[in-house]
């Protein structure tokens, strides 16, 4: 476990964050676009 050292606290790390981005180059609405987009939401929690 790290040490508490000056003005940092380990208490306060937090896993890496993350970014999703789902688009069609095509431009087109699709259903499977927005499933795609669930499915990164979902692996972001």
């Amino acid at each position: 476990m790290t040490r508490r050292a000056g003005l940092y606290d380990p208490m306060y790390e937090h896993d890496a964050c993350g970014l999703g981005f789902v688009a069609r180059l095509d431009g087109r609405r699709t259903r499977e676009t927005i499933e795609e987009g669930l499915e990164v939401l979902h692996n972001l929690e």
